[in-house]
């Protein structure tokens, strides 16, 4: 029996936690609420992961710390290296294998799919901590430290979900009403089911092939249109309407939330045709993507 440490609660994390559990592993799922799925196999720990100390000493006998923790999105240049600098040390102090949950805003705008050869040449400063983390934790690995790798997911799409499709598209498809999209609603783009990653973070965790090097989890490409129309066709809503942002709803947005400032730096991947080869991931582990009508049904 293996044991795990899984450190953050989002809808990946207990996806990872509850698939790691189902199939005989230990798992304890570090989260400062102490929040997760109620699971014989799952130790829930209440716990700030950035206090590297007692990090280190919940985690202490985990084979694998899987990182799917996340800060307020408009906190991210603030709050992300600290927490995942906290996390890095400890899982190194302890000895384990370090499994990253990451994106692909470190690559930047590209031309054509991106692969995991594709350099990381963020433009926007969220972009550039994703690119930071990764080379902090393969830094480590390089130097011997530890062994690492990184899962980098597409817009989410699943169960308990957080991205803007599952928070401007399906509540208001669902009803029948006019949904806001950021950029083009029919660009092409590269979503990914909750599931799916964690499937990808599970199956990386466990071969020996996968360190020292990051890989794309499974996508779903598709336009936001696109998804919504199955959507709607699915819920048995009427057919979608969609409509662009403007930079004077995003700016009046703002106004009461600052995480929709956030969105602006990020055009490149809305405006255009944004999509991601997860050849390697489905070639070498033998996992691939679900339908997109079970990660709209699920």
């Amino acid at each position: 029996m293996v044991e795990h440490a899984v450190i953050g609660a989002g809808a990946v994390g207990i996806a990872t936690a509850r698939r790691l559990a189902d199939g005989g592993d230990r798992v304890r799922l570090i989260t400062r609420s102490g929040s997760g799925p109620d699971h014989p196999g799952i130790e829930p720990i209440p716990l700030d992961a950035g206090r590297t100390e007692e990090l280190s000493e919940a985690i202490a006998g985990a084979a694998v710390v899987v990182n799917a923790a996340m800060t307020a999105y408009h906190t991210w240049p603030e709050t992300l290296p600290p927490l995942f600098a906290s996390v890095l040390a400890a899982t190194e102090r302890v000895g384990a294998d370090y499994v990253m949950l990451g994106n692909h805003y470190g690559y930047g705008p590209t031309d054509g799919p991106v692969t995991e050869a594709t350099p990381m040449r963020p433009s926007s400063r969220k972009g550039r901590v994703r690119a930071e983390l990764w080379h902090q934790a393969k830094a480590a690995h390089d130097g011997g430290r530890l062994r690492v790798t990184e899962v980098r997911a597409g817009q989410f799409l699943g169960p308990g979900a957080v991205s803007e499709f599952t928070l401007l598209v399906e509540p208001r498809v669902r009803i029948g009403e006019l949904a806001l999209v950021c950029g083009d609603p029919d660009a092409a783009h590269s979503f990914s089911y909750t599931e799916d990653v964690a499937a990808a973070l599970v199956g990386v965790g466990s071969d020996e092939r996968a360190w020292g090097r990051a890989w794309h989890a499974p996508v779903i490409t598709v336009s936001p249109r696109e998804a919504a129309t199955r959507f709607a066709e699915l819920r048995g809503a009427p057919a979608p309407r969609l409509e662009r942002l403007t930079e004077r709803d995003l700016a009046l947005l703002a106004l009461t939330d600052p995480v929709w400032q956030e969105f602006a730096e990020l055009d490149y991947m809305a405006d255009r045709p944004f999509t991601v080869d997860d050849g390697d991931l489905r070639d070498v582990f033998g996992i691939g993507a679900s339908t997109l009508d079970r990660a709209l049904s699920a």
